[in-house]
C-alpha cells in the first residue's frame, strides 16, 4: 500500500510539473506574439539580446518555481525546514543530488524521479531557448542558417561541412 501511495505522489508532482513547465512556455510563446503582433523582424543586437535575457530569466523563474513544487512536498513530508527543502529540491532538479541530506526511507524514490523530471524540463527550455536564438540569428543574417544559400556558393555557417567520400573499395 505504501508504494502505490508513493506512486500517485510521484505522478501527481511530475503531472503539475509537466503542466507548469508547459503553460510556462505557452505564456511566453503569447508574450512574445503580444509584443510582435507583425511577427518578430530585424530586432539588432541590443534588442535580441534583451530579449534572450528575458526569456531565460523568465525560464529560470519557472524552474525555481518547479523546485519550489517539489520542496513543499518535502518540507511536508520530510524535512522540518524550508531551507533543507529547497536545497534537497534544487539539488536533485538540477541532478547534483544533495550528499548531505537524505530523504525519509519511505519516500527515498522520489529523489531520482525529480532528478529525470529536472533534466527532461530543463532540455524544454533549453530547446526552446534554441529556437528563439535561431529564429533571431535567421532575421539577422539569413545566409548564417538558410541552406538554399548554399546554391550561391557561399556556405551557411551553421550547416554541416560536406566532405568527400573516402574510397573504400580495395578493388578500384
Amino acid at each position: 500500500m505504501i508504494f502505490v501511495r508513493q506512486g500517485y505522489v510521484t505522478i501527481i508532482l511530475v503531472t503539475l510539473t509537466i503542466i507548469f513547465q508547459s503553460a510556462g512556455m505557452v505564456a511566453l510563446i503569447e508574450w512574445i506574439k503580444a509584443q510582435f503582433p507583425n511577427g518578430l523582424h530585424r530586432l539588432g543586437l541590443f534588442r535580441s539580446f534583451i530579449l534572450v535575457v528575458r526569456f531565460t530569466s523568465l525560464l529560470v523563474c519557472l524552474h525555481m518555481f518547479e523546485i519550489l513544487l517539489w520542496a513543499s512536498f518535502y518540507r511536508w513530508k520530510c524535512f522540518s525546514s524550508w531551507e533543507a527543502a529547497f536545497y534537497f529540491s534544487a539539488a536533485d532538479y538540477a541532478t547534483v543530488g544533495a550528499g548531505d541530506l537524505f530523504l525519509k526511507q519511505m519516500w527515498r524514490a522520489m529523489g531520482p524521479v525529480e532528478s529525470v523530471t529536472g533534466v527532461l524540463m530543463c532540455g524544454l527550455s533549453a530547446s526552446f531557448l534554441f529556437a528563439i536564438v535561431t529564429r533571431l540569428i535567421q532575421l539577422e543574417d539569413p545566409g548564417l542558417t538558410d541552406p538554399t544559400y548554399a546554391s550561391s556558393g557561399v556556405r551557411p555557417m551553421f550547416s554541416p561541412v560536406s566532405r568527400p567520400r573516402m574510397n573504400t573499395n580495395a578493388h578500384e
